[in-house]
């Protein structure tokens, strides 16, 4: 009875949750007028970043493919992706007959706003003037910040899965299908790639990320992790090769066929945000967010502070929506049984094997036990062989005899409602020419002419 009472007397443990974070106090004491601009600044900022964007990947496509691209409406065409727009907006929106006309308009909105309360917590740069007040070149941080980001981006995805259900389509439905797919495939792998990036930070706030890659960007110390989410934000995004969910050649558009005018709009700019989001992610989590690139710190010591900052978040930015563009103009579709086998077979084990490895590797150096060098060494050999074996099966699999029956094939066996195969066998080269009956007589436009 003592011990119950004197556990009850007893102060309550305090939570390393509960402490202040020294790091965020900057953040939650701007005014009102402050976290306004800052809103609109970012929601113009995305808005004008998209309008680029369009334009940059249609004049990079077309270099690559020996065409001019877009060169007419403004200097250097620049106003193309504005009147694109407009004439978006001015078209004819339709819905069809068979569509649940609430979802169907909620999806293009559920897909766009998450797209843009994600840069709430992205940091553009530090603490400078901003029209007088001391402030952060930031929205917003909080200690989950990261985790934030992933959550909303994951809404995100239920715009184009709901988009597809709603359309009353069976295109639009299987490229919801995918989407819904697609999305537990690479976000596992995706939030699998950050926690590594969390073990050596030892925060989940961006701005504190940041900060932590004073000395050396995690990109080059968390090489595969790096990979692991370059890879799995391209599926994110439904970029080539992963445009599964659209599909021009086989689903005619996938989730938004039959989707029109200002609708089809918000699914398209949402995507291209969703392009810039990602690469902020990228920027600000494994090369060093807003700091200068290595070297022209040590040339320009005013090169991380003020408003300059923001040129080198950027010019990172721009650097992986060009990687996108690229992938794009230079890779076909992937197949759907690829696409998910890279998912779950190759990126989560290997994020797994990956996560392990560090955190031994941390444990290890805060110890200082073993020499870390040889540490290293020895599980970057096991992730080669990892990876190498994920691949030997695959391959003992391709290479595996086929065996051919001399016993001959019934096509009709089992019920199977296939075509019989041609008495020869398959045909090769030309098709077999077409005859008709003598007493019908074909018609072509030229005889009519000559007729007339």
């Amino acid at each position: 009875m003592s011990l119950g009472l004197e556990t009850l007397a007893a102060p309550p443990a305090v939570l390393a949750a509960d402490l202040p974070d020294v790091g965020l106090a900057q953040f939650g004491q701007d005014p009102w007028w402050v976290i306004l601009l800052k809103a609109v600044l970012i929601f113009v900022v995305l808005v004008v970043l998209t309008l680029f964007n369009i334009w940059f990947e249609r004049r990079v496509v077309a270099r690559m493919q020996h065409r001019v691209g877009p060169n007419v409406h403004g200097p250097f065409g620049l106003l193309q992706s504005l009147a694109d727009g407009v004439k978006l907006a001015l078209k004819e929106d339709i819905i069809p007959t068979a569509a649940d006309k609430v979802v169907f308009l909620l999806a293009p909105v559920i897909s766009v706003v998450p797209a843009f309360v994600v840069w709430a917590v992205i940091p553009f740069g530090p603490e400078v003037n901003f029209f007088g007040h001391q402030t952060p070149l930031q929205l917003t941080d909080m200690p989950v910040a990261v985790l934030f980001m992933l959550a909303i981006a994951s809404i995100g995805i239920y715009g184009i899965v709901l988009g597809g259900w709603s359309s009353g389509s069976t295109y639009s439905l299987l490229g919801g299908l995918r989407s819904s797919a697609q999305m537990i495939s690479y976000e596992v792998a995706m939030g699998l790639a950050l926690v590594a990036v969390f073990l050596y930070a030892g925060s989940m706030s961006t701005s504190e990320i940041v900060a932590a890659q004073d000395r050396l960007w995690f990109g080059l110390i968390l090489l595969p992790s790096f990979v692991i989410y370059v890879i799995s934000m391209v599926g994110e995004t439904n970029r080539a090769p992963f445009d599964l969910p659209e599909a021009e050649g086989e689903l005619v558009g996938g989730f938004h066929t039959e989707y029109s005018s200002l609708k089809f709009a918000l699914f398209f700019l949402a995507e291209y945000i969703n392009l810039a989001t990602v690469s902020a992610i990228a920027t600000t989590l494994f090369l060093g967010g807003w700091a200068a690139p290595w070297g022209i710190e040590q040339l320009w010591d005013g090169a991380n502070s003020g408003y300059w900052p923001v040129l080198w978040f950027f010019g990172k930015v721009f650097c992986f929506i060009f990687l996108f563009v690229w992938l794009r103009g230079s890779l076909p579709r992937m197949r759907y049984d690829q696409f998910m086998a890279l998912g779950w077979k190759v990126l989560i084990p290997v994020s797994l094997a990956w996560i392990v490895a560090v955190a031994t590797i941390r444990v290890i150096s805060l110890e200082g036990e073993i020499n870390r060098t040889y540490l290293v060494a020895a599980i970057a050999v096991l992730l080669v062989l990892t990876v190498g074996l994920m691949f030997l099966g695959d391959r003992k699999d391709q290479d595996a005899p086929f065996e051919v029956s001399d016993e001959p094939h019934d096509a009709f066996a089992g019920g199977f409602p296939v075509p019989p195969m041609p008495a020869g066998g398959a045909v090769r080269g030309a098709a077999a020419p077409l005859t008709f009956a003598t007493d019908r007589t074909t018609v072509t436009a030229a005889a009519e002419e000559n007729h007339e």
